[in-house]
């Protein structure tokens, strides 16, 4: 559970900095649901590693939609 959760959390962060160009931000609304998993398998494996590049992600990523006019 912990090596998933942190793949999960890599892979969400990686994708969030992608989603941080212009023409890319439509990849948040996929790395949001991938980085909300990575959180709950995280939680489950007691990773806080994982767990931290998991929340960081999904609050960078709703930031960045609610800036961007993705949200509202």
């Amino acid at each position: 559970m912990k090596t998933i959760g942190r793949l999960f959390g890599v892979l969400s962060l990686v994708g969030m900095l992608i989603g941080f160009i212009p023409l890319f931000g439509w990849l948040n609304w996929l790395v949001i649901p991938m980085s909300i998993v990575g959180l709950a398998f995280s939680l489950l494996g007691r990773s806080k590693g994982g767990t931290v590049m998991c929340f960081l992600a999904v609050v960078l990523g709703v930031l960045r939609l609610i800036l961007g006019g993705g949200v509202l």
